[in-house]
């Protein structure tokens, strides 16, 4: 469960035009990679509270397309989450040379903005959202408003309906695997790759 600062990109998980804006607002970052910037994106929360689930959801989703054009950690089956954050992150780094670190997480907002998605510049703060300091993740962030925010996080996040959940990580999937794809190719056409 996560915190922003700056003013991130934010649109309804319902818009029609939610995944290609996404993808463009995604890819808009990708142009500005220097050639051979591997991408990670890290989901972060847990699969035992739904309104958390958003990360490893997407991880899931995500997996499936089975792609090489970029490293992935956190899944439903292995989530990343408060316990094992920093050795995840120590990992990634032991890994992967430099790399572009995309964070995807759940976090709570005003009730106007349940459903909505934000793509930001910068990391994503973890656990802020419930009042945790966890390390910070990402170059850019994706998170998704599953619910409202104040003093009974727990209980909140607990009480999110899956179908919201569900629908936004399949956006969020989606719209990154699109994203991702269009840079490799873009990539593999400068260096002059078939």
């Amino acid at each position: 469960m996560s915190h922003v600062t700056a003013s991130p990109y934010r649109i309804a998980h319902t818009d029609s035009a939610a995944a290609m804006r996404i993808t463009n607002r995604l890819s808009s970052h990708f142009k500005l990679l220097p050639a051979g910037k591997r991408i990670v994106v890290v989901c972060i929360g847990t699969d035992r509270c739904t309104g958390d689930s958003l990360g490893p959801l997407s991880g899931s989703l995500l997996g499936k397309y089975r792609s090489s054009s970029f490293d992935l950690f956190g899944t439903l089956e292995n989530p990343v989450h408060a316990m094992n954050l920093d050795d995840t992150l120590a990992r990634l780094k032991r890994t992967i040379a430099d790399p572009f670190v995309i964070g995807v997480d759940a976090c709570l907002g005003n009730s106007a903005s349940i459903g909505m998605i934000q793509v930001g510049d910068g990391p994503l703060y973890p656990g802020a959202g419930v009042n945790k300091a966890l390390t910070p993740v990402g170059d850019i962030h994706i998170s998704g408003i599953v619910n409202v925010g104040g003093l009974l996080g727990y209980h909140v996040l607990q009480n999110t309906r899956l179908h919201l959940v569900m629908s936004m990580a399949s956006l969020i999937s989606r719209s990154l695997f699109v994203a991702i794809s269009v840079s490799a190719r873009r990539e593999q056409e400068r260096l002059g790759s078939p």
